[in-house]
């Protein structure tokens, strides 16, 4: 979520809408003795996914993620296909797809890559330490491809068809905002009835219960670029003009911008100014990480930069300010918001609370899949899980077998519908 996919920001847990009285049902005993059944081939799985080192930018372990999980797919009966992504490093994009005996139309999305660099096993790698499973992307979003990949496994060896169409899609550049396969994504979406989309949940400390995610955040890039004069920096600095200044002067007098905007988040992020010591910088630029959950929140940023920076500290200086949009916003339509009730009733019936998340700073590819709002999308039915995006990575392992309960659960009952 990647973001990137944070859970740990701006969280507002609503109370939990299913009661775990007695007057619930009680647990489809077979499914979940299959989730146990298969929570040790799925701990295999994420040690096996851990250890292929994913970056976005990691074309070789990318590649290997992809070999790895169209296998996997192709041995649950699938029929696969590998799309190359249409910006980025060129990576493909995996999906597959299952005909069914049923009516409706369900899709399963999780992401391949990560934000680590080459060599990050070294420094961290994988290893159990109680309940905990530690090792690089292990939650965002190894886990939710194990769930898909053992929940789908599951399901075929208790024979159930009762779909018409079942996809599977994992990308390989959700961490760089899904440059490359966002519109696939799209396109993927409007064709389903129903996509589930599985980012990690939040687990302690983060969050005290699981959750299922009803909102994330859009984003955009910013750019702040100064234009100066360059001169000798000992022997006529006047002269110059300098864009490193002036670029300082105006990150700080736009820092707060945002807060002005509801519904958006501008953070400089990265900044750049000249090339040698003694020469007075012509050019300085800062980049910034924006977040929306408005739709016409880039239009209003934009406006209240172009008037903010027209205040200049250096004269003689040009700036210019530009924001280039990206993922879209994920909100839950009603029809979303009544499906993650039933994931509440689902962990109800193993007398488990599940929360819902409005909103979370970190953006996801639910935004693309419920761009046009054809689909019913939910978020979040990846494992539960701490420091995405940090160090020390973790998945709490007490999560897998309610996550394929929930989501074989889900799968079922989702299938029964008109």
């Amino acid at each position: 979520m990647t973001p990137a996919t944070s859970h740990l920001a701006a969280i507002a847990l609503l109370a939990v809408a299913t009661s775990l009285s007695a007057a619930h049902a009680g647990p489809d005993e077979k499914l979940r003795a299959a989730a146990e059944q298969a929570k040790p081939a799925l701990m295999e799985s994420l040690r096996e996914m851990v250890l292929i080192e994913s970056g976005s930018s990691d074309v070789e372990g990318l590649k290997k993620m992809a070999d790895l999980t169209e296998g996997r797919l192709k041995a649950l009966g699938a029929t696969t296909e590998r799309r190359k992504t249409t910006r980025g490093v060129g990576a493909d994009m995996v999906i597959g797809t299952f005909e069914g005996t049923g009516r409706r139309k369900l899709m399963l999305i999780a992401h391949m890559d990560t934000v680590y660099q080459p060599g990050i096993l070294k420094t961290e790698p994988y290893h159990v330490d109680g309940d905990l499973i530690y090792g690089p992307g292990i939650a965002d979003d190894k886990g939710g491809i194990a769930v898909v990949l053992h929940s789908l496994q599951i399901l075929k060896d208790m024979g159930w068809r009762d779909y018409a169409k079942l996809t599977v899609a994992f990308n390989p550049d959700e961490e760089v905002g899904s440059i490359g396969s966002g519109e696939f994504i799209s396109e993927l979406a409007d064709q389903q009835d129903v996509v589930l989309s599985c980012e990690p949940s939040a687990a302690k400390p983060a969050s005290s219960i699981e959750t299922l995610t009803l909102g994330a955040s859009g984003t955009a890039t910013g750019t702040i670029e100064v234009t100066g004069r360059a001169s000798h920096a000992g022997g006529a600095p006047d002269r110059g003009r300098n864009a490193l200044i002036e670029l300082a002067h105006q990150l700080l007098q736009t820092r707060d911008i945002a807060k002005s905007i509801p519904g958006t988040q501008l953070n400089w992020t990265t900044a750049k100014a000249g090339t040698v010591r003694n020469q007075i910088p012509e050019k300085a630029s800062a980049g910034a990480d924006i977040r929306l959950t408005v739709p016409d929140g880039i239009e209003k940023l934009q406006a209240a930069l172009d008037e903010q920076t027209k205040t200049h500290l250096v004269p003689d200086t040009d700036v210019k300010v530009t924001i280039e949009r990206g993922r879209p916003p994920f909100v839950a339509s009603e029809r979303g918001r009544a499906l993650a009730k039933e994931g509440q009733a689902i962990y109800a019936e193993l007398e488990r609370p599940l929360g819902l998340t409005e909103m979370t700073g970190g953006a996801t590819d639910a935004g693309y899949a419920n761009r046009s709002g054809k689909a019913v999308v939910v978020e979040s039915f990846g494992l539960a899980g701490f420091n995405y995006h940090a160090h020390n990575e973790y998945i709490d392992s007490t999560s897998i077998v309610p996550r394929l309960y929930l989501m074989t659960r889900m799968l079922i009952e989702q299938g029964k519908k008109m």
